[in-house]
């Protein structure tokens, strides 16, 4: 008598799952992963066919040329832990990068302290090693927000951003990100909110007198959308905002990402249209059910609809950079990040197939 159990029928057949445990399974690792192993459902959709050299076929669809230039945001990077900003800059260029996106802090290379030589020296550093500095961004405005309950903390947010209009022209871009304020930071909760209408207030105030030092330097204050600080809401809120000045110099600094827990990119693109001057390409899981920093992923890990956002943008005109911005540099091998990011737009914007 033998102790082996005879099979019987072919062998897609046997141990299916059942529902409960399909259900587990997709929920964990996600229906298409579970597909792939060939447990789905017979009525399931299968996983694509592969060409000859074992690539999907949609894979080898070309893309669309988009006439966008590729940014990174010195974030994304080690700096300055382990590196400088030479290396920056040559690590990007090699990557393929048209423009940096440099930040400003209260110490290092580019704050107040820095002389202009200085600061006229770093973007002379960036264009001998191949790219152009593509805006300039700030934690700052989160301390020193606009909107700020002491009145001391609003100052010096002012003075703070009218001396990074001065390093922006400095620098040889004509791109600042202002964060106009906020009703909250949620990172903070002992700190009481500000009331709506007077952030509005505190916010418009602020921008009012940036707006003379702006224009002297041909510097644009680009106002960016961020969802965690309760403020601006919609890009009717967005557009609202920056008419009420009527100036040139205050447009929208448009993020990708910072919208995506509640709403979709592509959906304020067409209305805030030619407002926008600069964007953060900032990519997003909603998978991740709050708004936290990891929700915020490597470009092509998350789910925002890009071939959808790249024509929304197209279809506005806009040909300005697209800026990579994520707060998580990898501890080993760092330079990953940069070349997965660089590959990664040039199959966004058509460079590569």
């Amino acid at each position: 008598m033998s102790d082996r159990t005879e099979s019987h029928g072919p062998p897609s057949q046997q141990g299916k799952l059942n529902r409960r445990e399909m259900l587990a399974y997709s929920a964990a690792f996600g229906g298409a992963f579970v597909a792939a192993q060939g447990l789905a459902a017979d009525d399931a959709p299968k996983p694509p066919s592969l060409t000859a050299a074992g690539a999907p076929k949609s894979a080898r669809k070309p893309t669309k040329r988009y006439l966008m230039k590729k940014s990174i945001n010195l974030w994304a990077l080690p700096y300055p832990a382990k590196m400088t900003l030479k290396d920056c800059f040559e690590l990007c260029a090699d990557a393929g990068f048209d423009g940096i996106e440099i930040n400003y802090a209260l110490e290092g290379d580019l704050c107040p302290d820095t002389s202009d030589a200085d600061i006229k020296a770093i973007g002379d550093m960036a264009r001998k090693a191949g790219v152009q500095i593509s805006g300039v961004c700030s934690f700052l405005f989160w301390p020193y927000a606009f909107t700020h309950a002491d009145p001391e903390r609003r100052e010096q947010g002012v003075q703070l951003a009218m001396k990074m209009t001065g390093a922006a022209r400095l620098l040889g871009t004509d791109n600042l990100l202002v964060v106009p304020g906020s009703v909250y930071a949620p990172w903070i909760p002992d700190e009481p909110p500000v009331p709506h209408d007077v952030a509005l207030q505190r916010a418009t105030d602020a921008v009012k007198r940036l707006i003379p030092e702006a224009t002297k330097q041909g510097v644009y204050l680009n106002m960016e959308n961020i969802f965690a600080n309760g403020f601006l809401h919609s890009p009717q809120e967005m557009n609202a905002f920056v008419d009420q000045f009527n100036s040139p110099h205050v447009q929208v600094h448009f993020d990708t990402g910072n919208i995506m827990q509640y709403h979709f990119p592509e959906h304020w693109i067409p209305i805030l249209g030619k407002r926008i001057k600069n964007i953060h390409l900032k990519e997003y899981s909603k998978k991740v059910h709050e708004f936290n920093l990891n929700a915020f992923r490597l470009l092509l890990d998350g789910t925002t609809d890009w071939p959808a956002v790249l024509e929304a943008l197209d279809k506005t005109g806009y040909r300005g950079y697209l800026t990579f911005e994520y707060f998580n540099p990898f501890p080993h091998w760092h330079e990953a990040i940069v070349y997965h990011t660089a590959d990664a737009l040039d199959r966004m914007l058509g460079i590569k197939a």
